[in-house]
């Protein structure tokens, strides 16, 4: 195995392998391919075990959101102005503080914090807090328009609620009295299941959401912000009189969040390939308010979390973009004495 060239032989056939059926099982005799068989029917058997797993897993998740609610109960009275939190709640380290100072400060008990002036009126919660959040969010800084951004700073609270029959959860956003709409609370609700399909029995992967359904938003009268009126000239073709017609088309919104594709209730139907793509976009963005953003808040309002960072596979991207860059021509450290060595290092094994 020390001569390249077999080597490269070697890599070349196993490279065109990929992807190709080896024949291996079809040479296999009947009773072999029973046992195999039997061994796919015992995979099934776990898979259906491990969706009986997250089925509990979630029914935990319905438990223990009682505990989170007092706690997001208080978040929300923190940013709305409805509760003042006293020093004590207030006494934790600042990006801004020095490190010399928090030392100081577990040492001896005394705080010394950076402040500002405080403006000349009192301040009242923290306002845009919900705004600031989802547009400090890759996922959702895209769905938010200019024209959606004064509706925004008027949402107040999202909460989440987990059902259980039928598996899912619904994401609830406050609103306080706006100028927009008269709704108090915009919902959309996720259903999910957990259960192994015999057609794909070996697709299972984890609780997956199956339908979504938003709600109506009672919106003021020119207050729409999802609809624009565009102005169109029409030419009479008997009299050649023109004249200006004003119809209302559907602009990228926010708010079309609440007005999700629907979902045949049959699963065998087939769903038009772009209602496909905005459902499965859908769907994640609902996961991720979820499972990131109700949660963890604050840190993104504050950019403690960075979402380009929650990309997969980003680094190895970069990585490699890092190895076909470089030019060993231009690398002031490059020895190709070393290199022939190498390769006669090589060729002696």
């Amino acid at each position: 195995m020390g001569n390249p060239k077999v080597l490269e032989a070697i890599q070349n056939k196993l490279a065109g392998m990929v992807g190709e059926p080896s024949g291996y099982l079809d040479s296999l005799p009947e009773s072999v391919k029973k046992r195999i068989k039997a061994l796919k029917k015992l995979q099934f058997e776990c898979t259906k075990i491990e969706a009986e797993f997250c089925e509990e897993i979630h029914k935990l998740e319905c438990k223990f959101a009682d505990k989170y609610r007092p706690i997001y109960h208080k978040r929300k009275e923190i940013i709305a102005g409805l509760y003042e939190p006293d020093e004590g709640e207030c006494d934790w380290p600042s990006d801004e503080e020095d490190e010399e100072d928090v030392e100081n400060e577990q040492k001896n008990g005394a705080k010394k914090l950076k402040t500002v002036d405080e403006p000349s009126e009192p301040t009242k919660g923290i306002q845009s807090f919900w705004a600031t959040t989802f547009k400090n969010v890759e996922l959702l800084n895209g769905m938010i328009q200019e024209h959606d951004e004064p509706v925004l700073d008027s949402l107040m609270n999202v909460q989440l609620e987990l059902n259980s029959d039928p598996m899912g959860f619904t994401l609830l956003f406050e609103f306080d009295e706006n100028e927009y709409f008269t709704d108090k609370v915009l919902t959309k609700t996720y259903t999910m299941q957990s259960s192994a399909d015999e057609n794909d029995p070996f697709g299972f992967e984890g609780p997956e959401i199956i339908s979504c359904k938003g709600c109506s938003i009672h919106w003021k009268e020119g207050k729409n912000v999802t609809l624009m009126n565009m102005k169109k000239k029409q030419k009479n073709a008997k009299t050649g009189n023109i004249r200006i017609v004003t119809k209302e088309v559907q602009v990228d919104s926010f708010f079309n969040f609440f007005s999700p594709p629907e979902v045949p209730e049959d699963p065998s139907a087939e769903i038009d390939a772009d209602v496909e793509a905005l459902l499965q976009a859908d769907f994640q963005i609902g996961h991720f308010i979820r499972e990131r953003i109700v949660p963890h808040a604050v840190l993104y309002f504050t950019g403690d979390i960075d979402t380009d960072d929650e990309e997969d596979g980003e680094g190895d991207d970069d990585m490699d973009e890092d190895y076909e860059d470089y030019d060993e021509e231009c690398d002031p450290d490059y020895d190709p004495s070393k290199d022939v060595q190498g390769g006669k290092d090589c060729k002696s094994q």
